[in-house]
């Protein structure tokens, strides 16, 4: 047990990976910058600092946090257990002291004699790799590391560690994300997270909804209404698309321009505005500026009246099995709240389940997806892996799941054992799964059920439903349980 793995950042990913490998008698070296430097957005010296809400969400067992919390449980998780041990009262959520919460978790690690932590910055020079490929079994080692580094800072340079896990979250410094680029080989990162709201394709209004592409789904001139409706009846289309005529439009954008809106810190405004705009702000411009450009209905037919709709909402695929679509362009800053009470305005989102919310926010993260294996594995070099939130994970204790399955997958690689492959029955798999599978238009994704595959039967009470899956879950994980 000679080796050293290195672990860069000591967030919430970082901490639970540091000690899931330090448990199991392998030296960690954790680094952190802060005290010396802080982000934009931190600012207290303990490792696992949270900085927005002091919530990790619901307990419940028929929640999709609620689930992977209990999960993490049964697999031991360091940084669960600080989190139940600093809980404030709040109903059916957990909700932490977020200063005792981080107190707790550096003292943990500073304890652990396996873990050495260094306060200084690592700018990450020493990790791009030059044409490198893997061949060979996984088991054994190639260096990830280049022969030549200007880093002379015995502390910061990581030429002797065969494993690096990048954990530096969605607030990665400026000098490391630029080298991320050039570990990963991409062209750049997604230095903002501007994702629209994700609802689930059973809970749409199918009688207000239809499947259909743009002028294909439009009914011609002279074409029969029947013939029409039996023609896109059977089509196979990319959109879901939900009709409003004028008076629906008209009450959506009076709420859409009025709704509560989340307040950006001030180092993220410009960045974000720049990058693409909130719908709201659009809706702001004038009251047709939404049907001249995202809920733009030329091309489409209403099938209530036959004739073209005022306007349209497009719901795209977002995942692989279909059971979850995002609203195109609804890029929003409204409170989760309102976007509940608002978006379900929408003709066939009455009954909707959001199972994510829109975000626009400082956030630095990669394309897992072409990037990661479900081990959150760099694939083109098997010595790097990447953790937390960086990977497209959102939320605390989805950053923690991803802590864990770094932290025991590297645990086995040094064992010379095969990877844990958690099934996508587990929300702590389905997770992964999510994140490293192929996508286009690739967002950073929360614990929700619709990630989950579906049951062998149709039930139609979402209680009872969501009970059943994570009791399948629960049933799964026992099997990883040491």
């Amino acid at each position: 047990m000679n080796e050293t793995v290195a672990i860069i950042g000591g967030g919430l990913a970082g901490c639970e990976a540091a000690y899931q490998i330090a448990k199991k008698g392998y030296k960690v070296k954790l680094y952190e910058m802060k005290p010396t430097k802080f982000s934009n957005a931190h600012s207290n010296k303990n490792l696992a600092e949270i900085v927005c809400s002091n919530s990790f969400k619901s307990n419940l067992h028929t929640n999709a946090c609620g689930l992977l919390k209990e999960e993490l449980r049964m697999l031991d998780s360091l940084l669960i257990k600080c989190a139940d041990k600093t809980c404030v009262p709040a109903g059916q959520a957990l909700a932490v002291d977020r200063d005792k919460f981080s107190e707790l978790v550096t003292k943990n690690i500073k304890q652990n004699p396996n873990i050495e932590i260094i306060n200084e910055e690592y700018m990450g020079a020493d990790l791009i790799c030059r044409g490198t490929s893997f061949k060979g079994n996984t088991s054994q080692y190639m260096t990830p590391l280049c022969p030549k580094t200007t880093d002379t800072n015995p502390n910061t340079n990581l030429r002797n560690h065969k494993i690096t896990i990048i954990a530096t979250g969605p607030l990665t410094s400026d000098t490391f994300a630029k080298n991320i680029i050039k570990i990963t080989g991409e062209e750049d990162l997604y230095f903002y997270d501007a994702a629209a709201p994700i609802v689930t394709k059973e809970s749409i209004d199918m009688n207000i909804a239809f499947y259909g592409d743009r002028y294909e789904q439009e009914r011609g001139k002279e074409e029969d209404i029947e013939e029409w409706k039996k023609r896109i009846s059977n089509m196979e289309a990319s959109y879901i698309n939900l009709p409003m005529n004028k008076e629906e439009y008209e009450e959506f954008v009076k709420e859409l321009v009025n709704a509560e809106i989340v307040t950006l810190h001030e180092f993220e405004k410009r960045e974000i505005f720049e990058g693409c705009m909130p719908i709201e702000i659009m809706a702001k411009r004038g009251g047709d500026t939404l049907r001249f450009g995202p809920l733009k209905p030329v091309g489409f037919t209403d099938l209530r009246t036959g004739y073209r709709p005022y306007a349209i909402v497009q719901l795209r695929q977002d995942d692989v099995n279909g059971t979850i679509y995002n609203l195109v362009g609804f890029q929003t800053n409204l409170k989760f709240g309102e976007q509940k009470r608002v978006f379900s305005m929408i003709p066939g989102l009455k009954n909707a389940e959001f199972v994510k919310y829109g975000v626009m926010h400082r956030n630095t993260y990669i394309n897992g997806g072409k990037l990661l294996d479900n081990t959150y594995c760099l694939k083109k070099n098997p010595n790097i892996y990447f953790a937390g939130q960086i990977t497209g994970v959102e939320g605390y204790v989805e950053s923690i799941s991803s802590g864990m399955i770094v932290g025991l997958n590297v645990v086995n690689r040094l064992q010379g054992k095969e990877s844990i492959q958690f099934p996508n029955t587990t929300m702590i798999g389905a997770l992964a799964n999510y994140v490293s599978t192929p996508n286009e238009k690739f967002q950073p994704m929360n614990a929700n059920f619709g990630i989950l595959p579906e049951l062998g039967e149709k039930i139609r009470d979402k209680k009872l439903k969501y009970t059943r899956l994570a009791d399948r879950a629960i049933r799964e994980i026992k099997n990883y349980v040491n």
